[in-house]
């Protein structure tokens, strides 16, 4: 950090200098204007943009035949996820077949993102998406009521042995997933792109909250997901209606937990979320009753059995992990 004195002139104006360094790199000149944003801590930011205009960053990635499918896919996605408004593929020669699929792909699952240049040996994504459109609040409210719905259907499917259903809710997390990257994408945004910050009206400490009650939801889907796929392996098994019903009961509770703790993530409600923190030691012993009852049961059933008593118990945890993310930021909000 460079230390520079306050000058005063004239008797009422303070003048500070500007490193040179940073003068050049931003290529200003005599009498250029310059925007000064005073940030939450007090700080002052000094920024050669002032017309709003947002940072465009551009990421390279030289592609072959010998390039491993999974791990250009996790490029294209750190790429998207760190918030490039372009990604360039290149490759030597022509470019192989399953690149152009894999794009495909990558542009279906990252919302805003489209094919604007393609050429025998390049491919260019582009970023479309205005995210002053896409208010993170939103964003996670969506995710939210998909991974409830998730969830209760994944219930459903082992009540009603209904295999159809269960794989159903195996290919909705990916939709979690995809708004999930969203939020990581715009928090990063924001964390690089000031003017994009005071546009929508987000401090960086505000984005991170955001993200860190995103990826927790995303872990509940994950959840979610995991019920449903045991409950393709109970289909063709019964468990007994005294069993469904605790489950049914222990379910119900985890998703009361989960949405009353969102309730408290959008109104900021510190004592909403305390006292649904004080409900998940309901669930843990209903949890429980599920996993005594599991043992006398086959182990083909009581594996899954005990995999979903485990998930339902996490999906409530979690939900109290939103609950101490809320009254953690509510309370450094407060002065």
């Amino acid at each position: 950090m460079e230390i520079r004195k306050v000058q005063v002139t004239g008797g009422s104006s303070y003048i500070v200098s500007l490193p040179k360094q940073w003068i050049r790199s931003t290529k200003i000149q005599k009498n250029d204007p310059v925007g000064l944003i005073v940030q939450p801590d007090g700080s002052l930011l000094i920024t050669p943009k002032i017309g709003g205009e947002s940072i465009h960053r551009v990421r390279v990635f030289e592609v072959g035949a010998s390039t491993d499918r999974t791990y250009l896919l996790r490029l294209l996605v750190g790429a998207y996820v760190a918030g490039f408004t372009a990604i360039h593929l290149e490759a030597k020669g022509r470019l192989p077949p399953f690149v152009r699929q894999l794009v495909r792909e990558f542009t279906q699952m990252a919302i805003g993102q489209e094919v604007v240049g393609e050429t025998d040996s390049s491919i260019v994504i582009k970023d479309l998406l205005n995210p002053a459109e896409m208010p993170f609040e939103n964003t996670i409210k969506r995710m939210h009521l998909l991974a409830r719905g998730m969830q209760q259907d994944a219930m459903a499917a082992i009540r009603g042995h209904d295999a159809a259903l269960a794989r159903d809710v195996v290919a909705r997390d990916t939709e979690v997933d995809r708004l999930h990257w969203l939020v990581a994408r715009q928090d990063n945004l924001i964390v690089i792109d000031a003017a994009l910050s005071r546009r929508m009206g987000i401090p960086v400490n505000q984005a991170a909250y955001y993200f860190q009650v995103s990826r927790i939801v995303e872990r509940i889907a994950d959840h979610a997901t995991r019920v449903a796929h045991n409950a393709t392996a109970l289909s063709d098994r019964e468990a007994g209606a005294a069993m469904l019903d605790v489950m049914d009961e222990a379910s119900a509770l985890a998703l009361e937990i989960f949405s009353e703790s969102m309730e408290a993530f959008h109104a900021g409600d510190i004592k909403k979320a305390n006292a649904t923190l004080q409900k998940v030691r309901d669930l843990e012993e209903k949890t429980r009753d599920i996993d005594t009852r599991a043992l006398d049961l086959e182990a083909v059933a009581a594996i899954p059995m005990g995999q979903i008593s485990d998930s339902i118990r996490r999906i409530g945890e979690y939900s109290g992990d939103i609950c101490e993310c809320v009254i953690n930021y509510i309370v450094g909000q407060e002065t």
